[in-house]
C-alpha cells in the first residue's frame, strides 16, 4: 500500500490520489441535453477535471437533477491541521463524573432548546435526553447533571428566563432550520440578550446543529459550537471542563 503524503492529501475513490470526486445538485432548468451541457460546465468552473454525468432526471417542470463525478486536483495539508486544537481528548461517561465529583462538588445546571422558529427537536433531545444518542446516555443519565429540556420552538427570551431561574451553569442551544441565516440571526440574538442581562460572565454557552461550526459559534459570541458527529460526552467534556477551570480561576 502507498504511504499516504499528509501534506497533499486528496480525495480517492479507485486508488489512492486520483482526486476522484462524486457529487449531486439540482439546476433549475429543463430536462434536455442543454441542462446536462450546462452541468458539466458549471462542474468544470468549480475546478473539477474530466467531469461526467452519471445520471440525471426531471424533479420536476424546469428541474433537472445531477449526480456526476470529477477529479478534484487541489489537495489539503493534513499535518498543518493537526496540533490546533482541532483532536481533543474526550472523556467517557464515567471519566466526566468523576471528574466533576473531584473538581465541581455538585450537579452542573444545563437549559436547552431549539430556539426561534425551528421545530427540531432531535438534536437537543440527543444531547440532553436520557435515551441520548448512539448508545450513549444523554447528560439527564449523567449523576452530576441536572438538565430542563425546554424543546423546539421556544423563544430566546423563555430559554434565558428559565436559565436565570434555575441558576444555569449552561445554555445549549440547537438549530436545525438554516434558511436565509435563520440560526445565525437567533444565536446572535441570545448572545445580545445575555449580555443585556450582564450574564455573559456566569453561564457557558454551547450551540449545534448541522451548518453549525466551533468557528461560527465563536466569532458570534459563544464558548464552543457542536456539528454532525457530536454525541453526548463530546458536550459533556466540553463543559465540565470549561466550568472547572471557570472555577479554579475564580477562586
Amino acid at each position: 500500500m502507498r504511504e499516504v503524503d499528509l501534506t497533499a492529501v486528496r480525495p480517492y475513490a479507485d486508488h489512492l490520489g486520483d482526486g476522484l470526486v462524486q457529487m449531486s445538485f439540482t439546476l433549475p432548468v429543463p430536462y434536455s441535453l442543454a441542462a446536462r451541457k450546462a452541468a458539466l460546465e458549471l462542474a468544470g468552473r468549480m475546478g473539477f477535471e474530466e467531469p461526467e454525468v452519471v445520471h440525471y432526471e426531471q424533479l420536476t417542470e424546469g428541474y433537472t437533477y445531477f449526480v456526476m463525478y470529477g477529479r478534484c486536483v487541489q489537495s489539503v495539508d493534513f499535518e498543518a491541521l493537526q496540533g490546533e486544537g482541532f483532536d481533543i481528548e474526550y472523556m467517557s461517561e464515567d471519566e466526566i463524573e468523576r471528574f466533576a465529583e473531584e473538581h465541581l462538588h455538585r450537579k452542573v445546571v444545563v437549559v436547552g432548546a431549539s430556539t426561534g422558529s425551528d421545530t427540531h427537536s432531535v438534536g437537543i433531545d440527543a444531547m440532553l435526553n436520557l435515551k441520548g444518542y448512539h448508545g450513549h446516555h444523554g447528560l439527564e443519565g449523567y449523576r452530576s447533571f441536572e438538565t430542563h429540556n425546554l424543546g423546539s420552538q421556544v423563544p430566546n427570551s423563555v430559554l434565558l428566563a428559565k436559565a436565570i431561574e434555575v441558576g444555569a451553569d449552561a445554555i445549549l442551544v440547537s438549530q436545525t432550520v438554516t434558511q436565509q441565516n435563520l440560526h445565525v440571526h437567533n444565536l446572535t440574538e441570545l448572545v445580545e440578550m445575555v449580555e443585556a442581562e450582564g450574564r455573559r460572565g456566569d453561564m457557558i454557552l454551547a450551540c449545534g446543529g448541522p451548518r453549525v461550526s466551533n468557528e461560527l459559534a465563536k466569532e458570534l459570541g459563544y464558548d464552543a459550537g457542536f456539528s454532525k458527529g457530536t454525541e453526548p460526552q463530546h458536550l459533556a467534556t466540553f463543559i465540565v471542563r470549561e466550568l472547572a477551570a471557570r472555577v479554579a480561576s475564580s477562586g
